[in-house]
């Protein structure tokens, strides 16, 4: 047959989709997820991310520990999730078949790279037969290409020798389901000639995979079916998609400009946090100074004497980092100077999974530190709004002269979604003055009384000299006081400056009724999956609100009231219940916990299914 005779491919439009591409380690996963995502968002599709890696550097390749995937959902509407399962799984080999073909529903489609699907694989994978022959996969539509074979082909003449001419196998299948989904692949050459060069071979391999997949689904009989997901209905404005930790590092970038301090970053690598670094590290032209530092404690140390001179120190870690952190965070409180801490959460303790995401750090930030030093404490509840969390932890360091805690996790660092860039004339100001040399004696702990702030004094400022260290200090002078008395005030007035920051936040607001049977509270990443469950439940016919919290110390001042209204307060975390116990032990609310603990979100339809059954048994 040839082309000219090709029947049109079916043409079928959907509000949305769910894929899931999965392979090696080594496969390019991630890239591909991440270049099909761009794609997307060019066309103006909403969409959320979710990938999910293994730990290991190199995993034994073949392997089920091994396995890489990245799930996106498209729509054409305000989505809030990347789907509970997917509706196309892509498997590059038989491990990532067998790891993630249980998460695709019956009659849910099946893209398969065949040439992986060999009896040394197969036996690594666990397989006794082969499940392209042995029937196993007949509840799916079943889908095969020769990916190996084809890329080889495709990449001949480009240079690139040897086994290397496998490693542009994932661009195959990014071009086959690009014509799928009917992408634009202009994009992803684009992208790919400026990340290697367009002489490069690397890029010209990758350019005649991508094509040869391109032209595949083309001229193949077995793909004969496109999917047509037109663009979402978003506010008017400029978007850019992105990821959790780049959108804090644009927020860490954006506080400090509105306090008008130069912006020091310094952190010790660890997944998931450190491409805030690596981010950071780029926008040296915004007056960012960044260092990777030895060790946890050493960025921290860094970070803090460069609030001490005068700059905005941030530090950025995951849970581990913040234990190894914790002296001098307890210093900085002590001292009272502004110190940003990124939290990006993952699974623990000690090690752990240290790419699978969690919420179990929430009382290590309100109670990780010797002595009485609350924090103030934030978090994100999507990747975008990250780059709010960002802005608001500089505001509070530097108007209440304090450490700051931002609790992100794995999820919304990695996930990815569209962004309205905001209007940066917009920005609002909260720029602290230095203390001024006056005709009185300075006094480093004298307090404004709206903040109960203490005076930023730059070292090296004749007639501010001042004792700084941790040392108790004595009321207003800052010399060194044993004093049982004066202990005990100074206590009671660093408590009360945290306290105060309450006036400051604005109220929770609720989706549903504003009364009812069933209130869920939540916060951090769980917001998509909540949001979607109880609208489902909803429409389902049941009373149930959803509401989030970004501040979890202090809490928002409108809490107890709202909990009055509701029957019952249901709190889905991904740990073992900890804001449960810190609601229950503030407001005395019988709060129901929902805890999962696998290094995986929720997903909405566990969230309805939880709802529904709170109610049922409370009727």
């Amino acid at each position: 047959m040839t082309e000219d005779t090709l029947e049109a491919p079916q043409r079928e439009k959907r509000d949305r989709l769910v894929l899931r591409f999965a392979g090696d380690s080594g496969d390019g996963m991630q890239l591909t997820g991440t270049r099909f995502t761009a794609a997307s968002a060019v066309l103006g599709n909403d969409l959320a991310t979710f990938p999910n890696f293994p730990a290991e550097i190199r995993a034994p390749a073949g392997t089920l520990p091994g396995v890489s995937s990245f799930q996106v959902q498209i729509a054409n509407w305000d989505i809030l999730t990347p789907g509970d399962a997917p509706d196309i799984l892509v498997a590059m080999n038989p491990a990532a078949l067998k790891s993630n073909v249980d998460d695709l529903p019956q009659g849910g489609m099946l893209l398969i790279n065949s040439d992986a699907f060999i009896e040394r694989n197969l036996e690594k994978a666990g397989y006794e037969t082969n499940p392209l022959e042995d029937g196993s996969l007949d509840g799916y539509q079943l889908m095969t290409a020769p990916m190996e074979e084809l890329t080889k082909l495709a990449v001949a003449d480009t240079g690139v020798k040897g086994r290397a001419t496998l490693r542009s196998k994932n661009f195959f299948a990014l071009g086959l389901v690009s014509w799928m989904f009917n992408r634009p692949t202009e994009s992803i050459i684009d992208w790919v000639n400026g990340k290697f060069g367009e002489d490069n071979v690397v890029a010209k391999a990758n350019v005649a995979a991508l094509k040869a997949g391109y032209n595949f689904g083309i001229t193949t009989e077995e793909f004969s079916h496109l999917y047509d997901v037109e663009p979402a209905k978003l506010e008017p404005g400029e978007y850019t998609n992105i990821t959790g930790n780049v959108a804090v590092a644009w927020g860490l970038i954006a506080g400090a400009h509105a306090a008008k301090l130069p912006l020091f970053y310094g952190s010790y690598p660890i997944t998931p946090a450190s491409s805030i670094l690596e981010e950071l590290a780029r926008h040296k032209n915004f007056g960012v100074r960044t260092l990777q530092a030895e060790d946890e404690i050493a960025a921290v140390g860094v970070a803090l004497g460069a609030s001490f001179a005068g700059h905005l120190g941030v530090t950025g870690t995951s849970g581990p980092g913040v234990a190894l952190k914790s002296e001098t965070i307890s210093l900085a409180f002590q001292v009272e100077l502004p110190l940003v801490i990124v939290n990006v959460q993952r699974a623990g303790p000690s090690t752990g999974m240290p790419t699978k995401t969690e919420q179990a750090d929430l009382l290590l930030a309100m109670y990780g530190r010797h002595g009485e030093a609350p924090l103030p404490i934030i978090a994100p509840a999507t990747p975008a709004e990250a780059y709010q969390a960002g802005v608001e932890a500089c505001r509070l360091a530097v108007t209440y002269m304090t450490p700051v805690i931002l609790m992100s996790d794995g999820y919304i660092a990695n996930s990815s979604e569209p962004w309205r860039l905001p209007d940066v004339d917009e920005q609002i100001e909260f720029a602290k003055e230095y203390a001024a040399v006056e005709d009185t004696p300075f006094m480093p702990y004298s307090r404004d009384a709206e903040t109960l702030a203490r005076p930023w004094a730059v070292p090296g400022t004749a007639g501010l000299e001042h004792r700084i260290g941790g040392l108790e200090h004595a009321d207003l002078t800052g010399n060194v006081s044993y004093s049982p008395t004066n202990h005990e005030l100074m206590t009671q007035l660093r408590g009360a400056k945290i306290d105060r920051i309450a006036e400051s936040i604005k109220p929770v607001r609720v989706d549903g009724p504003e009364e009812g049977d069933l209130l869920v509270l939540g916060w951090g990443s769980t917001y998509g999956a909540i949001r979607a469950g109880t609208r489902n439940a909803r429409r389902a016919g049941h009373s149930v609100a959803h509401a989030h919290i970004r501040h979890l110390n202090p809490f928002a001042p409108n809490l107890a009231e709202l909990f009055a209204r509701y029957k019952n307060v249901l709190i889905p975390e991904l740990n073992t219940g900890q804001l449960a116990k810190l609601i229950r032990a503030k407001y005395l609310v019988d709060t129901i916990s929902y805890a999962k603990i696998q290094g995986l979100p929720f997903k909405a339809t566990e969230i309805s299914q939880k709802v529904i059954e709170v109610i049922e048994a409370n009727q």
